[in-house]
């Protein structure tokens, strides 16, 4: 219960008054034990006729578009089961509408069956038992993925535990321009021997900016020796053992950064802008597809290409959850099971209807699968799918990036 009151508090958008709203309903039995004994056949049985509540993040045309052609579709046509999109502009409406209705006793038939989700988001839904399940586990499709991938099996270093269901990714990608460097530095110790030889023709987002905050935990795993010390809950003691190192390599980059290190681009559209017009030499993105996309518009140059550190680059995976108090949880299930299908994760990742990574495990896909994943059109400023896989590596919880965050403005850009 603290930890919900913390929630309300946080999120400011739930009235305490809620506490007192209406006759409250009995929380639902063990419903995710009663689907676990159920066939597949029988949760599909169930799904027919049922209208699921998708709420997600809705800013991409693309995505959007994706959602309610191709996933609607197929959901109707082989399912028998409506699909109702919910755009959000963040994931904050969701956590915040099913916990008001866990405040108010509302602990069936609620608003949201299923969430497109990750990090924090998860781990405070998961904390407050605002999620159903573990579901993951019976879906026939999740054979397919490998669920023990750290990647896979924590989100933001949170242990997801069946409680959602992959979805689709993204990994961090070093943009460059070949013309200005035709050899790229392909580890961390390169990369920094590489910006002190070329003075202000590199750079990185400030904090708060994801990108930026990406960049720097790459160096903090450099410093560190790895990202597994850091994997789990927050340690202080290795933060504080680990962190003065960090701040003392970003300091001692300052003279060649751009503008030497006076400032920083606000924001990575900024950063674009900077590799755009040629005065820095990298960039850094999470879609492995977005130097395609940005040729294709002109903006960068056809010279244009990505790598990845050879020790990795941080990748996370977006998942679906379902709400405790869902009131179509066989729909909610039958869609994340539709979204891990072969053919929905191939749509997913061309490049003109998304471009989104697969979470599919593919080299071991049954045939003919991994070679139609293969035969995806990839220009050349695209890595392959199994370099990147290969070069992935986690993300930390949500704690760590307050205390790496926190500790860049302080030691950094104060500096």
């Amino acid at each position: 219960m603290k930890r919900i009151w913390a929630l309300l508090l946080l999120g400011g958008a739930i009235s305490v008054g809620a506490w007192s709203l209406g006759k409250t309903e009995a929380p639902p039995a063990d419903e995710s034990a009663r689907y676990r004994a159920m066939s597949w056949d029988q949760i599909t049985e169930e799904a027919k006729g049922q209208t699921v509540y998708w709420y997600m993040w809705g800013g991409s045309d693309a995505v959007n578009g994706f959602v309610q052609g191709y996933v609607s579709d197929r959901l109707q046509e082989e399912y028998g089961v409506a699909l109702k999109m919910v755009p959000v502009t963040d994931a904050q409406v969701f956590v915040n509408k099913v916990l008001g209705e866990r405040l108010a006793g509302k602990n069936r038939n609620g608003a949201v069956d299923l969430m497109w989700i990750n990090g924090e988001n998860f781990r405070t839904m998961r904390e407050a038992d605002l999620l159903f399940g573990p579901f993951a586990g019976k879906l026939p499709n999740i054979t397919f993925v490998n669920t023990d991938a750290p990647s896979i099996a924590h989100d933001f270093g949170y242990p997801v535990n069946g409680y959602e269901s992959p979805y689709g990714s993204a990994q961090m990608v070093m943009i460059y321009d070949s013309a200005r460097v035709p050899d790229p530095p392909t580890t961390i110790e390169d990369l920094l021997a590489w910006i002190r030889a070329h003075p202000q023709r590199f750079t990185y987002p400030a904090i708060p900016d994801f990108t930026g905050s990406a960049f720097i935990r790459h160096l903090l795993y450099y410093v560190g020796g790895g990202y597994q010390r850091f994997l789990g809950p927050f340690d202080q003691d290795t933060f504080n053992e680990v962190a003065p190192e960090l701040w003392k390599l970003l300091n001692g980059l300052k003279p060649y950064l751009w503008r030497e290190g006076r400032t920083y681009p606000e924001t990575h559209a900024q950063l674009q802008n900077l590799f755009s017009n040629g005065e820095v030499y990298f960039d850094m993105d999470y879609n492995p597809n977005i130097a395609a996309n940005l040729i294709r518009q002109g903006r960068y140059p056809e010279s244009t290409r990505t790598f990845v550190f050879n020790s990795g680059t941080i990748g996370n995976t977006h998942y679906v959850a379902i709400a405790y108090n869902s009131p179509h949880k066989a729909a909610a299930m039958v869609l994340a099971n539709l979204l891990l299908d072969p053919a929905t994760q191939l749509e997913k990742m061309k490049p003109e209807v998304w471009g989104d990574l697969t979470v599919l495990d593919v080299p071991n896909l049954p045939a003919p699968w991994p070679s139609r994943f293969a035969a995806i059109p990839r220009p050349p400023s695209v890595l392959p799918p199994d370099v990147l896989a290969t070069h992935k590596i986690p993300e930390l919880q949500a704690a760590w990036l307050d205390a790496i965050e926190k500790g860049w403005k302080e030691h950094v850009l104060q500096q």
